[in-house]
């Protein structure tokens, strides 16, 4: 894991001292509310429904039970008892008293974190999977360009203010877990086939809200010591061209969709030749300086006699281990997921301060050094022997954190809604448990199998709803909450938005929608078929057919 160096800590920390400033001023009238509003955004503080909320960074998605365990801290002392964490990997704290945000940046700089550019339009939190450096899919472990990509892009002056938001996720496995390109830059890494040099394939382009786009390719086997120079060019080119007149068609997206990939590629090329082989070259001394922090731990190979006993002779341990963890490069071992849906009474990603503190206690008991944060909403151990495996799932099962469900329909991933964010049309929450309380038997949901269902509370699509295998949008019918449905929307390399199938629904008929859907599928799906594939083999038809037989369920 990353460890700051001094200038990391002296730029933390100056950031802490100029909010601090920052905000003595606008409390005592010295800054109007216009003038404070970008310093507190690209500082993480949002002004929303009832509170401030701050949002963490957590780059990359890697905590170490330390940084867990304050944050656990930061919500009792600061807020509700409680954090949510979010699709960017990033944790929400959604009850924070403006006034006390200096001592909440100052507690998480001594553990080495911060909240710098979790929103503004800068270039916010960089992503990866969750399972980055130990997963067996994996071709290269993408952490080390991650985190060079962090401080290339912190507080970096040319693109602090940007014409909107700018998100980046890097990825180098088989099978894309980062939602690689449903953002505005994607890296998939790679190796060069003849040469085994590192080298990027850059999407561009992508993004889901109000105009949701998946990227396209821009730059195929750029070797790596070019990436920052490509990067900046992709940037500048941005920040000349982007709108700046309308918030709505600022995304890059949209300047891509408008000139074509072709012409944006040509006009990228041209502004990369004027800072090719220039100062921003990555060299090997620079890459090798980031990637001592993430050499891969050395393994020992235990037995794992008692964990194959254990799988079968223990149904509900079976269950737990076949969707709750991931296969390891190193076959001793395995990578272990933490829902945070543990049932209609916890909002998705939502998870206490108790639970954070077990799970960091847990950690050092076992001499986990990292826990990862995933775009569903969970949390990873993601090097655990098999021979514990059976003891450390008692003891998750012991505090609720054993839902055997990752993968599955009620494995949602859900924004806070109309319950906290200012710009919801709708309420996602309720949607959630109703839906949970709906798909509570566990042998039906395995039976059912793998399948993504996302709720967003408004087009901003934060829950990432067009991507999922059903996908529930909040909107706003003459001041009532209504939700419309997609369906058929993939996430990874295929990616691809989901359909809708019609007019939207009252929020107490959604359970049964989906009920419906499920049916349908069930019915007509062929072996190892997922939901989306059943979709895009019968069409979007059947299943409206089945939704929509009687017309007073829909308006």
């Amino acid at each position: 894991m990353y460890q700051y160096d001094s200038y990391d800590k002296d730029l933390v920390n100056q950031r802490v001292e100029q909010f601090a400033d920052q905000l003595k001023r606008r409390l005592n009238g010295e800054l109007s509310e216009e003038e404070f509003l970008p310093l507190r955004l690209q500082n993480g503080i949002y002004l929303q429904k009832h509170a401030y909320m701050l949002r963490v960074a957590i780059p990359y998605g890697t905590l170490s039970p330390t940084q867990l365990m304050t944050l656990a801290d930061i919500a009792d002392e600061f807020d509700r008892g409680y954090g949510h964490f979010t699709t960017r990997q990033n944790i929400q704290f959604n009850w924070i008293d403006l006034e006390r945000t200096p001592q909440i940046l100052q507690r998480l700089a001594e553990v080495e974190m911060h909240s710098i550019q979790t929103s503004g339009n800068c270039i916010r939190n960089v992503t990866t999977e969750a399972f980055a450096g130990v997963s067996a899919d994996e071709v290269v472990d993408p952490r080390p360009i991650a985190e060079i990509l962090r401080q290339w892009s912190t507080i970096n002056p040319e693109f602090l203010f940007l014409p909107r938001k700018f998100k980046i996720a890097v990825s180098s496995t088989t099978e894309d877990r980062a939602a690689v390109r449903s953002h505005d830059l994607g890296i998939y890494l790679d190796k060069n086939p003849t040469t085994g040099e590192l080298v990027a394939n850059i999407m561009v382009g992508g993004g889901l809200g109000r105009t949701p786009i998946i990227s396209k390719i821009l730059k195929k086997n750029l070797p790596w010591k070019h990436l920052l120079p490509y990067l900046e060019a992709v940037l500048r080119v941005y920040n000349r061209h982007g709108r700046r007149d309308n918030r709505y068609k600022a995304r890059i997206k949209i300047l891509v969709k408008e000139l074509g990939i072709d012409s944006f590629a040509k006009e990228i090329d041209n502004e990369w030749q004027l800072l090719k082989n220039g100062s921003s070259e990555l060299t090997k001394t620079e890459y090798n300086r980031i990637a001592q922090h993430f050499t891969a731990n050395k393994l020992e190979d235990t037995d794992t006699h008692h964990f194959e006993q254990h799988l079968a002779e223990n149904k509900e341990f079976f269950r737990w281990v076949s969707t709750n963890t991931h296969q390891h490069k190193n076959k001793h071992y395995l990578s272990v997921i933490i829902s945070t849906k543990q049932g209609a009474s916890n909002p998705p990603g939502d998870m206490s301060s108790t639970d954070m503190r077990y799970i960091a206690q847990l950690a050092n008991d076992n001499n986990f050094a990292e826990i990862r944060v995933t775009h569903e909403q969970n949390l990873v151990l993601p090097e655990v022997k098999k021979s514990i495996l059976f003891e450390l799932w008692q003891q998750l099962n012991s505090q609720r954190l054993a839902t055997p469900t990752v993968g599955l329909l009620s494995d949602m991933i859900t924004c806070p809604g109309g319950d906290y964010c200012a710009l919801a049309n709708a309420k996602s929450i309720p949607i959630a448990a109703a839906i949970q309380q709906q798909f509570s038997d566990l042998d039906y949901l395995h039976d059912i199998g793998t399948l993504s269902l996302n709720i967003s509370g408004c087009m901003n699509a934060c829950a990432h709803h067009h991507i999922a295998s059903i996908g529930i949008l909040g909107v706003d019918k003459k001041g009532m909450e209504w939700y419309q449905v997609t369906i058929g929307g993939r996430q990874g390399k295929q990616a691809k938005i989901g359909k809708s199938i019609g007019r939207a629904f009252e929020a107490e008929l959604i359970p049964n929608v989906i009920d419906k859907l499920i049916q349908v599928y069930l019915v007509n799906r062929n072996e190892q078929e997922t939901f989306s594939d059943t979709v895009d083999r019968l069409g979007l038809q059947p299943f409206k057919d089945k939704v929509y037989n009687h017309k007073k369920d829909a308006l």
